[in-house]
């Protein structure tokens, strides 16, 4: 929802809930994890308010464990924080588990799927970010498809559950690339709302 239109959102939280998509994508950032600042609490609520699906809420954001229960009270359904934002980890996830929503942990581009091989066993979700997080619109980091193939192995290995999710440049070139590789989830922002067919770009994604 960072690519959607603000000056209208709910036509935009509209066209999602008609459309094929299954969840809302929401990038709450702070300006300190990284440089930028997006939409906070009252945004979620908002959207919450008038959105027919899941909100899969994704953190970038320090000290993502002081507000865990405000993102709940939001009306969040999937919790995502950064692994290089945590310190413990593993109370963070079971902190988020333990407000009835699903935890995941995103990795930034350069951060090793094997970080995660101690506590993959307890997550719902993994976000693998294709871009450096920030920012809209950027160019998709090809290596991002070997660390989902390498997050499948784990996941494998381990018996974990987790999805496997993918956010930063995903478009139709990129989709299949990472389907292929074994994603379960894809965000696209730019590539839907700057579609002249926002609902005929997610339906065509939805096909692959």
């Amino acid at each position: 929802m960072l690519s959607a239109d603000f000056c209208h959102l709910a036509d935009d939280i509209n066209m999602v809930n008609q459309s094929e998509a299954d969840w809302f994508h929401l990038d709450i950032m702070d300006g300190v994890f990284v440089p930028n600042i997006s939409y906070g609490l009252p945004v979620v609520k908002a959207i919450r308010s008038i959105a027919d699906k899941a909100l899969d809420v994704h953190l970038m954001i320090t000290e993502p464990q002081r507000y865990v229960s405000n993102f709940k009270n939001a009306g969040a359904d999937i919790l995502t924080v950064h692994w290089e934002a945590v310190t413990h980890l593993h109370r963070v996830v079971w902190q988020i588990k333990g407000e009835d929503m699903l935890a995941g942990v995103a990795l930034n581009p350069h951060t090793p799927v094997s970080f995660l091989e101690d506590v993959i066993e307890d997550l719902d979700l993994v976000l693998i970010m294709s871009v450096n997080p920030g920012f809209g619109g950027q160019k998709f980091i090809e290596n991002a498809a070997k660390k989902v193939s390498d997050l499948r192995e784990l996941i494998i290995k381990r018996n974990s559950n987790a999805m496997i999710e993918v956010d930063g440049g995903v478009d139709g070139n990129t989709a299949p690339i990472l389907i292929k590789a074994g994603a379960d989830i894809l965000v696209s922002g730019n590539y839907i709302f700057k579609s002249p067919s926002p609902t005929e770009r997610i339906a065509e994604l939805k096909r692959l």
